[in-house]
């Protein structure tokens, strides 16, 4: 699959750095969270897809029929292809450290990814995820570190269907942390307090020489 299979914002910070990728919310674009990912890993190149949906004029990375009811066939096809879209920029960019953050859907394309891939990403920071099915998870080793973020009365991403997915982590990503607020879907200042402490060490793997 091809770097350029998605319209996106590419910011590399060389051969060693940490290299994360970032997706955004429904009606986003690349540029969406370009702040966030600055605030909670200062240094690491970014890599953020526009999602190749349009549903009424509003990006996303996969078709739903309904509020919180996918289009499982659209979905598959979307997280192939991000997939190979990750896999072409990690080969290009040779980073430290393949790292995820991602809102609401795009949280959604992102755990789908690692789900059939769990060796691809090293850390993911899944803010708002709604994932209404019983995760398949692929072959291998899985190697991610994953952080959930949700609000306790979340009208689109109910804190049932998280805690059930936190229950499907529980066996396969044990060292899965979640952190609540009692907010809704909004992204609030703690989360980015607790994504940038959860990604810290990763911004700490690249020594004084790399990227010269």
């Amino acid at each position: 699959m091809s770097a350029d299979a998605y319209q996106h914002y590419s910011a590399p910070a060389g051969p060693g750095r940490p290299l994360l990728f970032v997706f955004h919310g429904t009606g986003g674009d690349e540029h969406q969270l370009l702040s966030m990912a600055e605030t909670v890993l200062p240094g690491a190149g970014i890599v953020a897809p526009r999602g190749d949906v349009s549903e009424q004029g509003a990006a996303r990375f996969f078709r739903r029929t309904g509020e919180g009811v996918y289009d499982m066939d659209d979905l598959a096809r979307a997280t192939e292809k991000m997939s190979g879209f990750v896999n072409a920029h990690v080969a290009a960019q040779k980073p430290s450290a393949v790292l995820g953050l991602g809102y609401s859907n795009g949280a959604n394309i992102l755990a789908t990814v690692i789900f059939a891939d769990p060796a691809l990403f090293e850390a993911a920071v899944l803010m708002h995820p709604l994932i209404p099915f019983q995760p398949r998870i692929g072959a291998g080793t899985f190697k991610a570190r994953l952080l959930l973020t949700a609000g306790r009365n979340d009208p689109i991403s109910p804190s049932t269907l998280t805690d059930r997915l936190m229950a499907y982590l529980g066996a396969a990503a044990p060292g899965s942390e979640i952190m609540w607020h009692e907010g809704g879907h909004e992204v609030r200042p703690e989360e980015l307090t607790e994504a940038r402490r959860f990604l810290a060490p990763y911004a700490e793997k690249a020594g004084p020489e790399a990227g010269e």
